[in-house]
């Protein structure tokens, strides 16, 4: 336990978790975006996919 204290306190005290937690934050951000992206992007295919296919049926 006490090397695990060690270990984070270590941790915090470096710089390069500071730049670690930024880059992590950084990389949720991106990952939302492009998950974000992705759902507006199906919707806007699935609506255009049942309107053509409504217009198809309709027109034989």
């Amino acid at each position: 336990m006490k090397k695990l204290m060690t270990m984070t306190r270590q941790f915090r005290d470096d710089e390069n978790g500071a730049a670690m937690v930024e880059y992590t934050i950084l990389l949720g951000i991106i990952t939302i975006a492009v998950i974000a992206s992705i759902v507006v992007v199906g919707t806007w295919v699935g609506a255009r996919w049942t309107s053509l296919s409504t217009t198809l049926t309709a027109n034989p």
